[in-house]
């Protein structure tokens, strides 16, 4: 899990904020200010009714994300069918705050790890979810962003995924059958042919703490950090994770194009048996009280591994 703030971070108040608006973009400094979330490397501050202030305030890496996001992010969203958070300004270090910072379009919603899709309103989910991952996995051109561990052969993860296996299996989440199925996806995933098309343009975290919903349907997508190029099938494992059951999985499959080939639905398999493995970790952490810990992410990826591991128990 990732580690937060550090001793030596400034305290993010509503104070520092406003100060570095005045310091950098003064037209922006009287506008209302408060609190919008906490995630694991930023803050989020709602300015007025359709802006937001992003500050890093854990890992070092959140700095190169913020600066990734502003450099691509507004070329992109034009042409997604959701709404993202399209940054609009870069603050840039300063002895008030040693860190970049954005100003970004606020995106209204409830993270769907609080406010999952009902089943009732998953045949939309699922092709909203299609369309969005459709729209945006189109050739990256030369020079986007690499993936750090992401979007290459699911190989170069087996020593994270061993990892979190061994301590999902030793806080008790994972035992015996269950943990060897695991095992037997993950397996397959990796041993399935490399995606050899053309490096895609993949948002890289689509859990449902980072996909937002309204009165049951999927109303934007947030947290382009991890945005790179590489095997879509990175992505195409959110259906597992972020629609309530196989037929609203089947239905994302048929809607999206092109066409999932077999080769990338068993490595999309085993990306979301990984992500069940993490949320079910963090969900565990939040219930024992642990920095870091979500409550809500335990619940989703509980279900999702069920589903995923379904047809291996048969078996």
């Amino acid at each position: 899990m990732s580690q937060h703030a550090t001793d030596t971070a400034p305290e993010i108040t509503a104070e520092l904020v406003r100060g570095l608006l005045r310091d950098q973009h003064p037209d922006l400094a009287d506008r209302p200010l408060r609190l919008g979330a906490r995630g694991w490397d930023n803050q989020l501050w709602r300015l007025g009714d359709d802006l937001a202030v992003r500050l890093p305030w854990a890992t070092p890496s959140a700095d190169e994300l913020l600066r990734k996001e502003h450099a691509w992010l507004p070329d992109l969203a034009p042409h997604l069918p959701l709404p993202v958070p399209v940054p609009q300004r870069l603050g840039e270090p300063s002895d008030r705050f040693p860190r970049p910072w954005t100003v970004t379009t606020w995106v209204p919603g409830t993270p769907a790890d609080r406010a999952p899709v009902p089943p009732p309103r998953a045949p939309a989910a699922a092709h909203t979810l299609a369309a969005f991952l459709t729209a945006l996995h189109r050739p990256a051109p030369a020079g986007a962003p690499a993936g750090r561990g992401r979007g290459g052969p699911l190989a170069e993860a087996d020593g994270w995924f061993e990892e979190q296996l061994a301590e999902a299996a030793g806080l008790g989440l994972v035992a015996g059958a269950e943990a060897d199925a695991v095992r037997a996806v993950w397996a397959d995933a990796v041993a399935a042919p490399a995606w050899d098309g053309p490096a895609l343009w993949l948002h890289g975290d689509l859990h449902p703490a980072n996909v937002l919903t309204a009165d049951g349907a999927l109303c934007g997508v947030v947290d382009f950090g991890d945005l790179c190029a590489g095997d879509p099938a990175l992505d195409l494992a959110a259906p597992w994770i972020l629609l309530p059951d196989d037929a609203a999985a089947d239905r994302f499959h048929v809607g999206y194009g092109p066409a999932v080939d077999a080769a990338t639905l068993r490595r999309a398999r085993g990306v979301a048996v990984l992500r069940a493995l993490v949320g079910l970790i963090v969900g565990e952490a939040g219930v024992r009280g642990r920095a870091g810990g979500k409550r809500t992410w335990a619940p989703p990826a509980a279900a999702s591994l069920r589903r995923l591991l379904a047809g291996v128990e048969r078996g």
